[in-house]
């Protein structure tokens, strides 16, 4: 399996001009093949394979000399990102869904690049890496790189800092098995609900930060255009969404990892996020989304996944439909609003928080997907718990 470990770089000053040139060529050499493509096909209804796109760099070199002061790996990824943008484009008009014509990118937004296989270097105990036509740079190396190293990627955040990332190939260490069973239900008013009535506060990050966001982007609305002191204020701006980032992302990752060491299996919502924000924007719920989007349930269960199959252990995704409405304690069945926080069971008097009510319905259909229960049985919800 692939995993990623990230590191901080600090390159000098000639490194970083070097770093920004790079970007540069890249973000035209990226244009330039997605204007020969969507030209072809407007003019004569052809289309452009990579690899005729690839051959073409030796004949771009000696007309753009700026191409040679780029790895040459480093430019045909180029041209693999154009391709993999155009097969995403396709396989979403073929699905129906919002095309979305691969753009083109301005040199602010083309922020990495990518050397696949050959051109790096990694010196360990020196904490220093080896850049082809670049050089030696320092970075923080705060834990050792396993695996074999596939592929390396340099990064520019919106603050103006680098990051390096190797993409290592490893093989999972299984944990210990583990019985426990444990079922999730994410939320708003609360993080996550587990079956057992433990309650994981929501954070709230973006909204913890929004007034002092809010004063940072009026003072960088007044700010003269084209000005340094405009600049300034634009990475105050982005350094608040960065520091909202960074502490979600500790927060998804240190709780994801206590789930996989303590469960052996893990029952969780099976959620679509845009759907649920287009269908708040449709009922003007549209106050809600700002929450959702807040929360980031996503990468939340993302981590869960990824660090289960590391770790050995089994994650059940389920359909969410029902599972707040249903008592887990007799399959009884009433709607419930969304202020209606306790669980009340008309039938048989069982009395809990409305999200923990559903994180048992949710153990309990992941728990009958494991065993192979009948798939009308599981999706029905009307079975009474044992």
């Amino acid at each position: 399996m692939l995993k990623t470990f990230r590191y901080r770089l600090y390159p000098t000053r000639a490194q970083r001009s070097a770093f920004r040139r790079t970007l540069s060529t890249c973000c035209g050499l990226y244009n330039y093949m997605i204007e020969q493509r969507k030209s072809l096909w407007e003019d004569k209804q052809e289309s452009i394979s990579l690899f005729s796109q690839l051959n073409q760099l030796p004949t771009l070199k000696k007309e753009h000399t700026q191409l040679k002061s780029v790895y040459s790996q480093v430019l045909q990824n180029v041209g693999v990102r154009v391709d993999l943008a155009f097969k995403a484009f396709f396989r979403r008009v073929k699905r129906g869904d919002k095309s979305g014509y691969p753009r083109f990118k301005s040199w602010k937004r083309y922020d990495s690049f990518t050397y696949p296989q050959l051109g790096f270097r990694i010196i360990e105990e020196r904490s220093v890496v080896q850049l082809s036509k670049i050089g030696f740079i320092r970075f923080d190396n705060h834990r050792p790189i396993e695996g074999k190293v596939k592929t390396c990627t340099i990064r520019r955040t919106f603050t103006d800092k680098w990051f390096i990332t190797f993409s290592c190939e490893i093989e999972p260490i299984y944990l210990q098995p583990n019985d426990k069973a444990v079922g999730i239900d994410v939320g708003l008013t609360t993080f996550a609900a587990f079956d057992n009535g433990e309650l994981v506060e929501n954070p709230r990050f973006f909204r913890r930060e929004e007034k002092a966001l809010a004063r940072a982007q009026r003072q960088l609305s007044a700010g003269p255009k084209g000005s340094k002191e405009r600049e300034r204020r634009r990475k105050v701006v982005a350094r608040i969404h960065e520091r909202i980032v960074n502490k979600r992302k500790d927060f998804a990752h240190q709780l994801s990892r206590r789930i996989i060491n303590e469960y052996g299996l893990i029952a969780v919502e099976d959620l679509s996020i845009n759907k649920m924000i287009q269908q708040n924007k449709q009922t003007y719920k549209k106050g809600m989304n700002k929450s959702i989007a807040d929360a980031a349930w996503s990468m939340f269960v993302n981590l869960l996944i990824y660090k289960a199959e590391e770790a050995g252990r089994s994650i059940i995704e389920v359909n969410p439909a029902y599972t707040t409405q249903t008592c887990s304690s007799c399959g009884y069945r009433q709607a419930k609003k969304l202020g209606d926080r306790k669980h009340v069971c008309p039938v048989c008097g069982y009395t809990a928080d409305r999200d923990v009510n559903a994180a048992r319905n949710i153990l309990r259909l992941g728990l009958q997907s494991q065993v192979g229960i009948a798939d009308q049985e599981a999706a029905g919800l009307s079975v009474p718990a044992e």
